[in-house]
């Protein structure tokens, strides 16, 4: 199914409904209004020549439908990652994809600081050309039978790519990831399915939409079911999150540990009370959140898993089915084995080794690189560069990045285990991210970097009663704030530079 044909399918089936909340305009659509808007959208974008489209927007009505439109429109969305160096990152994804037009806002583009680039079109412009002619033949277009109307606009195959993601780039440079119509769609509707999400569900969207788990289970899900999905442009705003959560009664979230952490923090009881599914992804969630939750709001915090180019989800616990620790059991329609990285064989029950995904959701690849699109897949396996294991019962279980093991003494440490070791024993609400420090000479150094001073030889005491001693931080290091990526994953690549530069 093609994304903005099942979008289509349902506009038509529920034209009344409320399809999106806007909380930053407040400004509601319905699917009927959202149809004819896109379609409008679509005429207007289909004058630009490029076959790629850069979409800068946030998570809003206005983005949602230009998304849509864009693939309307028989174009492919590159989505722009404007948290981060907007600039830069725009003049990146228009050399790697070569194209020229990014629609974008020019209340965000003021807001952010970022500067006019060759190629810009504000959405602001678009909209003061829409005329009654544009509206009224929009309207008729939209009251045309499903089939035909779906005929009419960009009848593509669904595995044609759909949109085009960059990777956080907290290890390396971003990679631009190809995902198809087949994609996405399996992913929704596979992830969905398990965790039981209907039309009668209300989400709050608050993850932006140039990142994978923001796209799939914000934009896309919501709109592939029929749900009511309620935006907001700024995650970080963590006191209006909980009041939009207290006042519009949403029943499912999905969000990064650290925004939940914020939310937490600035909520008061109750204030979550209507959700019957939070999803916490994108990194390690600790027992002492979910903990925080269910005392506070009387809400269980779920983890799972997933990657960029799996789009997103591989694994998620559930209500009936929650092993807390573990990233919950393998979707259905995805498979999952662990390969031991020594033998280049599939490990037995309960042994640590490379995590490998096969199955409709996986990437069609690297945009314009072959090499990496090679390396990354292994016989129609995407190894994700994660290690973990599968239990018993079917459970996965997250190591840690590959590249966030350091050989020490002849052995692989863990260096997630330390971290989340180390925050058992942090008095409460001090961060802290373990990277180990590389010299030619001394070999590697485990550095356990904190927000605030704390007792180093109290804590060494603690960790070295779990902990081998060649796991054990040889340094703690103090960064007030410790550096996170836009999409609430701590960023290794600025912490290991700081470490460096330190010692």
């Amino acid at each position: 199914m093609l994304l903005h044909h099942q979008f289509v399918k349902v506009a038509k089936q529920e034209s009344k409904k409320i399809a999106i909340i806007d909380k930053t305009t407040n400004k509601s659509v319905t699917y009927g209004k959202g149809l004819i808007g896109s379609l409008i959208l679509a005429k207007k974008i289909g004058r630009y020549k490029d076959e790629f489209i850069g979409v800068m927007m946030p998570t809003s009505a206005g983005g949602a439908l230009l998304t849509i439109a864009t693939l309307m429109a028989d174009k492919i969305p590159v989505m722009i990652n404007y948290s981060t160096g907007a600039e830069t990152n725009i003049l990146y994804a228009q050399q790697k994809c070569q194209f020229k037009t990014v629609i974008t806002s020019k209340v965000l583009v003021d807001k952010i600081g970022c500067n006019v680039v060759e190629g810009m079109v504000f959405i602001e412009d678009i909209m003061k050309e829409i005329t009654i002619m544009d509206k009224l033949s929009s309207a008729l277009k939209s009251s045309l039978p499903l089939f035909l109307l779906q005929r009419l606009i960009a009848n593509q195959s669904e595995d044609d790519t759909s949109v085009i993601l960059f990777t956080s780039g907290s290890e390396k440079d971003p990679k631009a990831v190809q995902l198809t119509h087949k994609n996405i769609f399996s992913n929704v509707r596979n992830f969905g399915d398990y965790i039981k999400i209907s039309r009668d569900d209300k989400l709050l969207a608050n993850l932006v939409f140039f990142h994978v788990f923001g796209l799939t289970v914000n934009l896309w899900a919501p709109l592939c079911y029929g749900m009511t999905m309620v935006t907001y442009a700024n995650p970080l705003d963590f006191s209006t999150i909980c009041k939009i959560a207290r006042e519009e009664r949403p029943t499912i979230m999905v969000g990064t540990p650290s925004f939940f952490w914020g939310y937490l923090q600035k909520s008061e009881p109750g204030d979550f009370s209507s959700f019957r599914i939070m999803v916490s992804g994108a990194d390690k969630c600790p027992d002492s959140l979910r903990e925080g939750y269910l005392k506070m709001h009387g809400v269980t915090l779920l983890e799972g898993y997933g990657a960029t180019e799996t789009s997103p989800v591989i694994s998620v616990n559930t209500p009936e089915f929650n092993r807390p620790g573990s990233t919950g059991r393998v979707i259905p329609g995805v498979m999952v084995k662990i390969i031991s990285f020594e033998t280049g064989e599939e490990c037995s029950i309960g042994e640590v080794g490379k995590v490998m995904v096969k199955g409709d959701s996986v990437m069609k690849g690297y945009y314009r690189d072959n090499e990496l699109t090679e390396e990354a897949m292994e016989d129609g396996w995407y190894n994700t560069g994660d290690m973990g294991y599968l239990d018993a019962d079917g459970y996965l279980w997250h190591s840690g990045r590959f590249k966030r093991f350091v050989k020490i003494g002849g052995e692989m440490v863990s260096l997630v285990k330390v971290e989340n070791t180390l925050e058992k024993y942090l008095p409460t609400g001090v961060s802290c991210c373990v990277v180990d420090i590389s010299d030619d000479t001394k070999g590697s150094a485990i550095v356990a970097t904190v927000n605030i001073e704390v007792n180093k030889a109290d804590i060494l005491k603690k960790l070295g009663q779990e902990l081998p001693n060649i796991a054990l931080p040889k340094h703690f290091v103090v960064i007030k704030e410790l550096p996170m990526m836009s999409s609430g994953k701590i960023d290794f690549r600025t912490v290991s530079k700081i470490v460096k530069d330190m010692l």
